[in-house]
């Protein structure tokens, strides 16, 4: 096991990370920007080294100072938390050519997941079914329209280096297409540096389904079952909870083992989550995340396996030490991200906190490094925290998270508290009626 591991991220996943090494007996190192002296992962560390001013690209993606922080406090391994470097191939191999181990999958297959039309032609291969669309990257808006016309409209045009929701376009006919495919292969170019695109069906009433995987060096692997995270604002994940109000157990099963038996196949290790479109009974896949989630709590809630733990296990060369008979799923859990924002608008609002009070009780848990007096930098992410609740069926859970809702108090700047308290009284939420275009429609009619 490793003595000493660096965690080249920030706010509430360093914090976690952080914690699950300490329970483990390992000792940390907290990498931070001069905007984040303060924070809370920093305080708590057994080591703290500052590798850049506030920007992202100058700090938490200067790769050169994260491995130079490496070398100073003799980290035997990294783990990239999610975001930032997490799924950057390049990345993973220098830290494993600097003599560190890096805590998550390959670098192969980083870069594999990391490329969609590549990605999508490897799960076929391994038996996951696909959305039906183009073979490959479209160049050309003849060929654009051909294919739209032979998959049936609408289609969605996406980056084949994208992620997050950006590089994407839908065409509802065939008279939006070609706008459609020039301004999705514009964007694809300006933000990922690849202006290839590929076509897909667009399906009009999916549901967000992710299926967990855990898998090791030895060709064990596990599903932990599924997320759903159908509630989503421009692509942005806002609500997830586990399991899935739509999915029955012969439905979970056959997911799961599909899934499990395609990351065997492609000999992956460490945590994996492979996501899916799922309507009408079928699922389609669209993209496998090769990191740490961001609502990995929900699963780690139904299963009682601590899923960072298990990574830094893996990445020391351990087996898993259990088979899939043994996971058991025991009853609902639900995961609010919390985001410094205007719950009416969305502008991020960064901020000093004043007043600050966590929920608890049974079944309560808040990831955050917040804490009454701290200010909220305005140079990343918006989210501040994460509210998961479990309880013994999903209709404890959400009343249980209506009460953690109420209880939840931070003062200073605006927050989607408010937001996430009108979710957990809709209708439709508690009935499980939902889809991934619901929360844009929900949202307009506010």
């Amino acid at each position: 096991m490793f003595d000493k591991v660096l965690i080249a991220n920030r706010g509430e996943i360093a914090l976690r990370i952080q914690r699950a090494c300490k329970e483990m007996g390992i000792r940390t190192v907290a990498v931070h920007s001069t905007a984040d002296e303060d924070a809370m992962h920093v305080r708590l560390a057994d080591e703290a080294v500052c590798i850049g001013p506030p920007a992202a690209k100058d700090s938490y993606l200067n790769v050169s100072a994260i491995l130079s922080a490496a070398t100073i406090s003799n980290a035997d391994a990294i783990h990239p938390g999610y975001g930032f470097l997490s799924e950057n191939a390049q990345f993973a191999q220098m830290v494993e050519e600097h003599d560190f181990v890096f805590i998550g999958p390959s670098p192969e297959h980083i870069r594999l997941m990391g490329d969609k039309i590549a990605a999508k032609d490897a799960v076929m291969k391994a038996g996951i079914p696909v959305v039906p669309g183009s073979d490959g990257g479209v160049e050309e808006v003849v060929d654009a329209k051909r294919i739209a016309k032979e998959i049936g409209y609408p289609v969605i045009i996406k980056a084949s280096a994208g992620g997050g929701g950006r590089g994407m376009k839908v065409a509802q006919s065939e008279a939006e297409i070609e706008i459609a495919f020039t301004t999705a292969r514009s964007e694809a170019g300006s933000i990922f540096g690849n202006p290839e695109v590929y076509i897909e069906k667009f399906l009009t009433r999916p549901r967000h389904i992710e299926i967990q995987v855990l898998a090791d060096n030895h060709g064990n692997v596990v599903h932990l079952g599924e997320r759903d995270c159908s509630l989503q604002r421009r692509h942005q994940k806002v609500l997830e909870e586990a399991p899935s109000p739509a999915l029955n157990k012969a439905e979970r099963d056959e997911i799961g083992e599909i899934a499990s038996e395609a990351v065997k196949k492609i000999g992956y290790r460490s945590a994996g989550t492979i996501e899916f479109l799922y309507e009408d009974g079928k699922f389609y896949f669209i993209e496998m995340n090769t990191r740490l989630q961001v609502e990995h709590p929900v699963t780690e809630m139904i299963t009682g396996i601590d899923l960072v733990r298990e990574m830094v296990r893996i990445a020391s060369g351990a087996p898993l030490g259990y088979v899939q008979d043994d996971i058991k799923f025991s009853g609902h859990a639900i995961e609010c991200r919390i985001n410094a924002e205007d719950p009416e608008t969305f502008m991020p609002c960064p901020g000093k906190i004043g007043i600050y009070h966590a929920p608890g009780g049974l079944g309560v848990r808040v990831d955050s490094g917040l804490y009454s007096g701290y200010s909220v930098p305005p140079h990343y992410d918006s989210m501040i925290a994460k509210l998961i609740v479990h309880g013994t069926n999903r209709n404890e859970c959400l009343m249980r998270l209506r009460r953690a809702l109420s209880e939840y108090v931070i003062d200073g700047l605006k927050t989607t508290i408010p937001l996430h308290q009108r979710l957990a009284v809709d209708p439709d939420i508690i009935n499980g009626d939902y889809d991934i275009h619901w929360l844009e429609k929900f949202m307009d009619r506010e």
